[in-house]
């Protein structure tokens, strides 16, 4: 038994949107998908895999505009951010029309996540950490099985998320890598929502915005 995770890169800004599945149910959640649903769809159906919930990390257009289309397709719910993401989520109609994306209406997720709480894929099990700094609502999924956490825009290979967006907090961003994520053993594979993938070691020992040695 193992959670099982395949990559989509989505938008004109190549979110990874993550695929996850229990490789013994065939259950799956779709992580932050962001668009381009037809391609998200079509991978789903070539594994036959059986969508049952769809999961934000945060509210910006990149993750989340294309996520109200595809769980009304897949007549499914949606799960998270934490709360405080109304701000972003509620403004999805201007996001898409900033930065030219396709219409997206403003989203409210069936079940909001906190800090402590579960979401269940098949027999896996992720935990929810919120992360605010990139956003307020943010939040990050943790696989202690697999080894693995999803973590949206707060950390990628030798950078951080931004936090000079409305209602970012730098310090609050920190924050959260060092006390949430640094925590988690060195050898979790890290999945950011852009670029490569990338481990919690390696973030600590030589990230320079929130290294070890940088802060002590």
């Amino acid at each position: 038994m193992a959670l099982q995770l395949h990559v989509i890169p989505v938008t004109p800004f190549q979110q990874n949107c993550s695929v996850l599945w229990c490789d013994v149910s065939n259950e799956a959640a779709v992580v932050d998908a962001g668009g381009d649903i037809a391609r998200i769809r079509a991978f789903v159906e070539a594994k036959g895999l059986k969508v049952t919930k769809l999961l934000l990390t945060h509210g910006h257009i990149d993750h989340a505009g294309g996520a109200r289309a595809l769980a009304d397709a897949l007549a499914v719910q949606i799960e998270g951010p934490q709360k405080a993401e109304s701000f972003w989520l509620d403004q999805l109609p201007q996001q898409g029309q900033m930065f030219g994306f396709a219409p997206s209406p403003a989203l409210t997720p069936e079940r909001w996540l906190e800090e402590g709480d579960t979401v269940s894929i098949g027999n896996e099990v992720l935990e929810v950490l919120h992360c605010p700094g990139h956003t307020p609502g943010h939040v990050v999924f943790v696989s202690r099985a697999a080894n693995l956490c999803v973590v949206g825009d707060v950390l990628f290979q030798g950078s951080i998320g931004r936090t000079d967006f409305p209602m970012g907090n730098h310090e609050q961003l920190i924050d959260a890598i060092r006390s949430k994520l640094f925590v988690l053993p060195d050898d979790m594979t890290v999945v950011p929502g852009h670029g490569p993938f990338t481990t919690i070691g390696d973030e600590r020992r030589s990230n320079p915005f929130v290294a070890d040695r940088r802060y002590g």
